[in-house]
């Protein structure tokens, strides 16, 4: 191939493009203190970012990756806050197990019920997720607002999921709810700051049904 500059790519074979990036992140993350069950999702997050401020700042309850995979071998729904990570999520190891990826918050119902109610389709769109999908994978990487309306029904006891990924970005909001979140005896993977976004919410899920499919 002939790339008509100076610089040449290491490879150009996808395999060993993932490879050299992962030894990269190995020899570079210095000390962290992440269990050997966590830190596969650590990689896939700052492999999907470059963003190790980011990884290290992961967050994870002590039962987090094990509910994750066992939410996902059991089948159980996976719901998301926007259609962004619903794309980017390898669904065919999520419906394998019999579980599907969902998102509500373009729903007719749903788009509706926020202008009557003049609030964020994010929070409606939970109020409406947690009904279809208890004890379910509720992964939030773009509304702050669907995390803490999502927080706020775990506390009042009408929701029960089985893990929460919350690592929503942006300015307003996003660190404080993840602060909340971290605060909650439910399995959640988060992190401490404004960094996130729907690119490693994907990562961490799809780090998880990694998991899950290896055993």
């Amino acid at each position: 191939m002939d790339f008509r500059m100076e610089f040449r790519p290491i490879t150009v074979q996808p395999q060993k493009i993932e490879e050299r990036s992962f030894q990269i992140i190995n020899e570079e993350i210095g000390e962290h203190s992440f269990t050997e069950e966590q830190y596969p999702i650590v990689q896939r997050i700052i492999h999907a970012s470059a963003d190790f401020e980011l990884g290290k700042s992961l967050l994870f309850h002590r039962d987090a990756v094990r509910a994750g995979v066992e939410a996902i071998r059991s089948g159980k729904a996976v719901v998301v806050d926007v259609q962004m990570v619903q794309v980017g999520i390898n669904k065919s190891r999520i419906e394998k197990y019999g579980g599907s990826v969902n998102v509500y918050i373009s729903d007719p119902d749903v788009v509706e019920e926020a202008k009557r109610l003049n609030t964020t389709r994010a929070i409606v769109a939970m109020r409406k997720a947690v009904k279809e999908a208890e004890g379910g994978i509720f992964a939030i990487g773009n509304a702050p607002t669907a995390l803490l309306e999502l927080i706020r029904l775990i506390k009042e006891g009408e929701a029960r999921p089985g893990l929460v990924i919350g690592l929503p970005v942006g300015f307003v909001s996003a660190a404080e709810s993840k602060a909340e979140l971290a605060k909650l005896d439910v399995p959640f993977i988060t992190n401490i700051g404004r960094k996130g976004g729907s690119t490693v919410t994907v990562a961490a899920l799809n780090a998880l049904s990694l998991l899950a499919e290896r055993g």
